[in-house]
């Protein structure tokens, strides 16, 4: 190997221009563009800043700082007589609950247990409220009955004398028969000699008439009068004993007749049969005049009277009502079912209505317009009503009512409300507890006054008694110690 070729080897080579360039040309671009991107992020950064600066500041200004209300004392909210002039725990371990100047009663002109709620404590705790409004007022009770034949339009059909039965004429049950259409006829010994003492008695009488003696003419005239009317007795027509003379010899046979128009409901006699005065031989019902007896509740029975119209409807005869009225209100409840059953009494000519099928009975009450308000506004505590009505500015005002009736849903208002104004409908009881922690501690304070108002060391003795005295613990955390019994209790 030559030394030339060495040497050529070691000797470092030129640089070209050219590409030293084109290596720092991007580089150079690159930095730029990062410098300008991070002076354009700075600026639009602080660009916003000075805005939301700029709003706050007017924000500020425009509303001013809501006054915050005077604490006045603290109070256990399981014992509101228990009251600290600092904030602490209660016996119970309850933090005390501060009593600000507004929520104290009798600070303003309202009445007392009057309670403030804010909006969003309202929203939390679902209140609502309705109107106190006019309106025209009906009850309906609704009870279900059974319909039944009139028992004051049923005939039963006897014999007053022993016999056999000749013929029958009705001869099954459900038979629609006249007044005056034979049933059945009836050969009876003990009759056919009745029949001929009467014609005996009869031709006594013509003959002994004209008598010189006037008690023989009187006594055979009584007892011609006297047979007379023991066939009448019998249920024989005046008819039938006028055909016996008129004949003048007995019928062997006599015929009874219906006393009404009606169907047979009850067939007990064959023809051959021996038949007894007890015997019920038929039972005819007049189906023109239908009752309902129905069954009321108990709490229902104030608003039921005799002569009341009622409204009548069938599941046999969809889409028809029949009208009637109240006829009969039993005086003695059922004391397993608790209701009281009552008498419907409906028209029904043409027979439509079936015994024993069973109705729908709707009975309306008219109040006419009366204030009234929903039901669940009232708080009911047996002695009394009371309500909660609604003010301006979320006060909540207690107000004691005379309540009437419940009708559908609402309550009448007899007196302690006026139309328009706006009761709570619901978390009336959350309003209620506020409203009664408020008075207690409202009446509590005005005894402290008072104990306090009678001067010298005994008064502020038996005040610091009553009230409690808050003391520091370990951790520095005030506490409520309840009040001592007084030494004479």
């Amino acid at each position: 190997m030559s030394t030339d070729k060495i040497n050529d080897l070691d000797e470092p080579k030129p640089v070209v221009p050219g590409k030293r360039r084109s290596f720092f040309v991007p580089f150079l671009f690159f930095a730029l563009g990062a410098v300008s991107a991070y002076g354009f992020i700075q600026w639009h950064a602080g660009r916003n800043a000075g805005r939301m600066m700029t709003a706050s500041s007017g924000v500020s200004e425009q509303a001013p700082a809501k006054k915050q209300p005077k604490v006045l004392y603290y109070v256990d909210p399981m014992n509101p007589t228990n009251k600290s002039d600092k904030p602490g725990k209660a016996p119970c371990g309850m933090d005390l609950v501060p009593v600000y100047d507004e929520e104290k009663p009798g600070t303003v002109d309202r009445p007392a247990g009057t309670v403030r709620i804010s909006p969003e404590k309202q929203q939390m705790i679902g209140v609502k409220i309705s109107e106190a409004a006019v309106m025209e007022m009906y009850k309906t009770i609704r009870a279900v009955g059974v319909a039944s034949y009139d028992e004051t339009r049923v005939a039963h059909v006897h014999t007053k004398f022993p016999g056999w039965v000749d013929k029958v004429y009705v001869g099954f049950v459900g038979k629609l028969v006249k007044k005056g259409q034979p049933l059945l006829s009836i050969y009876s010994p003990e009759l056919v000699s009745t029949q001929q003492e009467l014609l005996i008695a009869k031709k006594s009488r013509d003959i002994l008439k004209s008598s010189a003696f006037a008690d023989i003419g009187s006594g055979a005239e009584s007892l011609y009068n006297a047979t007379r009317e023991r066939l009448k007795y019998w249920d024989i027509s005046e008819s039938q004993i006028n055909q016996i003379e008129r004949l003048g010899t007995p019928l062997k046979t006599l015929t009874l007749y219906s006393a009404l128009d009606g169907f047979v409901v009850t067939r007990n006699v064959y023809a051959g049969q021996q038949v007894a005065p007890e015997t019920d031989l038929f039972i005819i019902a007049d189906f023109s005049d239908i009752w309902i007896q129905a069954e009321v509740y108990e709490y229902e029975v104030q608003s039921v009277s005799l002569g009341q119209k009622a409204s009548v409807t069938f599941p046999s005869f969809p889409g028809k009502t029949f009208t009637g009225k109240v006829t009969y209100i039993s005086p003695e409840m059922d004391p397993k079912t608790r209701t009281l059953k009552i008498r419907v009494e409906l028209a029904n000519p043409e027979f439509k209505i079936k015994p024993d099928m069973y109705a729908d009975v709707e009975l309306k009450l008219d109040y006419g317009k009366k204030l009234s308000i929903p039901q669940e506004a009232v708080l009911d505590s047996g002695a009394s009503q009371m309500v909660f009505v609604a003010r301006e500015g979320g006060y909540f005002e207690p107000h004691k009512i005379i309540a009437g009736p419940r009708v559908d849903g609402r309550l009448i208002v007899l007196d302690g409300l006026e139309a328009g104004e706006q009761v709570v409908t619901s978390a009336n009881f959350l309003i209620d507890s506020e409203s009664q922690l408020k008075s207690a501690a409202g009446n509590m304070g005005g005894e402290h006054g008072g104990h306090a108002g009678m001067g010298g060391a005994e008064g502020k003795a038996d005040h610091d008694t009553h009230r409690g005295e808050p003391t520091e613990t370990s951790d520095g955390n005030m506490v409520l110690k309840p009040a001592n019994a007084h030494p004479d209790h």
